[in-house]
């Protein structure tokens, strides 16, 4: 039978921070135990303690609790990389839908390390042509997307890259602070990690994630809007 979440520990954190000075294969197996106990481990069980919340939000969502699903991989691909750091010293876990682009699509997200906590729902690294369309429907539909995007209240904020120049001039400013965004997130983060440590922290983020859903569809309807001709919009 599988264990309810209960929490991550201080010795989890105290791991990160660890790998990340000694960042060495030797040290990594000698400790292997200790990762897979104080973090995969609690990290399997919020995954399957979240998903049923999460299909509801969309049943198409990847909820198994395996790395290269939901949960990050603690080595790092350094191939391509200036940072030839072996190992992560922070760790996380998605809901997304399967896709080869998951990088260009809707994503939630929670994220800790050695002194931070963070979670939220947005794009990893959007693309012009996806950008694009989300434009479009701010364009098309500003009222509509503002209605939808009040579920970005606090503890959210919009992160994310902007242009320095307007990209339409005498554009609202509420508009405008979604529009001219390069890519995005909505986001909260956290320095309180005793919120880690209590097994309160999976309806913490069951509620905040689902107080994101009405953005999440919007987000998907851009999705959808990838297999419309470009002349049908």
């Amino acid at each position: 039978m599988t264990q309810s979440f209960a929490g991550f520990s201080q010795q989890g954190l105290d791991f990160l921070q660890q790998v990340r000075i000694e960042n060495d294969k030797a040290w990594f197996e000698a400790h292997r135990a200790l990762y897979e106990q104080t973090l995969l481990t609690p990290f399997r069980r919020l995954v399957e303690q979240l998903a049923p919340a999460m299909l509801a939000i969309d049943p198409q969502f990847e909820t198994r609790p395996a790395i290269g699903k939901t949960l990050s991989r603690i080595h790092r691909d350094t191939r391509f990389s200036h940072d030839k750091s072996r190992y992560r010293s922070r760790m996380w876990l998605t809901f997304k839908r399967p896709s080869k682009d998951w990088k260009d699509a809707p994503v939630y997200f929670f994220e800790l390390g050695p002194d931070m906590l963070c979670y939220g729902l947005g794009y990893y690294s959007a693309n012009k042509p996806t950008m694009d369309l989300f434009r479009h429907t701010l364009q098309r539909q500003p009222q509509q997307f503002l209605a939808a995007a009040t579920c970005c209240r606090p503890p959210f904020e919009l992160v994310g890259e902007s242009y320095k120049r307007p990209l339409v001039k005498g554009q609202a400013a509420e508009i405008a602070h979604w529009y001219q965004r390069k890519s995005f997130a909505v986001m909260a983060s956290d320095h309180q990690v005793e919120k880690l440590f209590s097994a309160d922290l999976a309806p913490m983020l069951t509620q905040a994630f689902h107080q994101l859903e009405p953005l999440y569809h919007w987000l998907m309807k851009v999705e959808a809007m990838k297999q419309i001709d470009p002349a049908d919009l």
